[in-house]
């Protein structure tokens, strides 16, 4: 047994001053991330006893949204049976096939299992798109705002090539934005439904967009590399109204040797934590991305794996989940964009694009140069940020923090870790500090 005496306490040492060259140039320049900042600030608050509505997390509550119960019993299962050894690198056969299945049901695109690459949620899937395609110094483009493209870029020293987009077009970027920005281009990175925006492509939008690709690909010269298309539809099946997902690869077959597709059951079951996810791509892509994968170690556990392969052939138990969470995140969506709604209709200068699909609402608090009853005037986007959370405990994140430029403000608004009862409670909370601006 260690006794206090004979601990080496170096608590002094490595809490000692930052210096340079502490770190590599490339973590030392790598902002951390500012959605989970701020989403550190609001956990901060709630414990210390603040009413908050916490639109802040792209992430579900279990205790409104559980995972569905057979995969959680599937886990259970596969514990108890002794599943928890190393699975092989691309992942467990079972699953990879139940991914090609799922594909061929669900989306009806009939992919070889070589294609398919496990991995430990959706991320390291973007993450190993970026490495396995990407050389420093190569061009990325992608719409601003979205989800850590900007990082991404960073992190494999990527020229990042954002292209603005517009509440008209609903912030989904079109053929003719992107036109411009695709000659010489390596990758684009799309993600519909999007975030944080909770809207999506059309069919029409879409295959436009393919077409420049498809385009941009045939003039290249045999001695020129290609220009891929990432598409993340991790949240292809929350879908609302009249929206449809689409995919590129079903609008334009010939666009399956140019995409990497990236999915997992994170948003589509609730199941943000359980981390098994899944990439299909060209299959010599990808054996060069398991080949980077499997050193790096991004692959789900067994147990997790062994489950949702059995999830994902089920058929009839996944259509079930699926309407009970989409009911769910639909009302809340519908909540906060009809409050919202109300507020614009009584003159106040907020405005909301109405929800397709994802977790996420776009909402506008247009309230530069307004002054508080505090006699402070709200200048930027961080400033009604403040404000919002203040006066109205309504915790939501900018725009900005998904690499869009200038003061506009929109923000994203994400329902999957709050109740009808929060969401209620906050509205008139909101209209009463916009009656109280001047």
């Amino acid at each position: 047994m260690t006794h206090a005496a004979d601990v080496n306490d170096v608590t002094a040492l490595v809490r000692g001053p930052k210096m340079p060259g502490r770190v590599s140039s490339s973590v030392g320049t790598l902002e951390g991330s500012a959605i989970l900042k701020i989403a550190g600030e609001i956990r901060q608050r709630i414990a210390a006893g603040e009413k908050v509505c916490n639109l802040t997390v792209g992430d579900f509550d279990p205790k409104m949204f559980r995972i569905p119960a057979s995969l959680e019993q599937g886990i259970t299962q596969a514990l108890a049976r002794g599943e928890t050894n190393y699975p092989p690198g691309a992942g467990l056969p079972s699953l990879r096939e139940a991914v090609v299945t799922y594909y061929e049901r669900s989306l009806g695109l009939r992919y070889p299992v070589e294609s398919v690459i496990i991995t430990s949620g959706s991320r390291p899937g973007v993450y190993g798109t970026y490495c396995t395609l990407v050389d420093p110094g190569d061009r990325v483009v992608y719409p601003a705002p979205s989800w850590n493209n900007n990082y991404y870029c960073h992190m494999v020293g990527a020229v990042a090539d954002p292209v603005a987009t517009t509440a008209e077009e609903s912030f989904m970027p079109s053929a003719e934005v992107l036109a411009p920005h695709l000659r010489g281009a390596r990758m684009l990175a799309l993600n519909s439904p999007l975030n944080p925006c909770g809207t999506a492509f059309t069919a029409e939008s879409l295959g436009a967009i393919c077409d420049l690709v498809l385009e941009e690909n045939a003039r290249r010269g045999k001695a020129e590399r290609p220009l891929y298309l990432m598409y993340d539809q991790v949240y292809w099946q929350l879908t609302f109204g009249d929206t449809v997902h689409v995919d590129p690869v079903n609008l334009r077959p010939e666009m399956a040797r140019y995409t990497i597709l990236i999915d997992g059951i994170s948003k589509a079951f609730a199941a943000t934590g359980v981390r098994v996810g899944w990439v299909l791509g060209p299959t010599d892509v990808m054996e060069g991305m398991n080949n980077f994968l499997s050193h790096v170690g991004t692959w789900a556990p067994r147990a997790e794996q062994v489950a949702t392969a059995a999830l994902l052939l089920h058929e009839d138990g996944i259509a079930d989940f699926r309407a009970q969470l989409l009911a769910g995140v639909q009302a809340r969506l519908d909540a906060l964009y009809q409050g919202i709604n109300a507020l614009k209709g009584q003159g106040f200068s907020v405005d909301a694009i109405a929800p397709q699909g994802a977790i996420y609402l776009s909402a506008r608090f247009n309230l530069y140069g307004k002054t508080t009853p505090q006699g402070d005037v709200l200048k930027t986007s961080e400033d009604i940020r403040g404000w919002l959370l203040r006066e109205a405990g309504l915790a939501v994140v900018p725009f900005h923090a998904f690499g869009a430029e200038g003061e506009s403000g929109w923000c994203r608004l994400s329902v999957g870790a709050v109740s009808l009862e929060e969401i209620a409670a906050a509205l008139p909370r909101l209209g009463a500090g916009l009656a109280a601006l001047r």
